[in-house]
């Protein structure tokens, strides 16, 4: 993540920045506007969130193809019967 603010900067100076640094973003990707920027950006954030799930449950269903049913249902008998 990129830092914006410098020692002893006030948050004007800050707010200021920012816009400025959105402001590039926006002309250097081609965006007509900041909101349009703003909205690509938490679109790919959430994008690459997802994927980082989609790709959990992946793992997660493969690790259970591999899990005996029968010794399954008997390891949670036996938890059963002990609690």
């Amino acid at each position: 993540m990129m830092n914006v603010a410098a020692p002893r900067m006030t948050s004007v100076s800050v707010s200021y920045e920012t816009r400025r640094l959105l402001n590039t973003m926006k002309a250097m990707e081609g965006f007509g506007s900041i909101d349009e920027l703003l909205k690509h950006l938490t679109r790919s954030h959430s994008l690459q969130r997802l994927h980082g799930v989609r790709d959990d449950l992946r793992d997660r269903i493969e690790a259970l193809g591999n899990v005996d049913a029968e010794e399954l249902v008997r390891a949670l008998k036996q938890r059963r019967e002990h609690t």
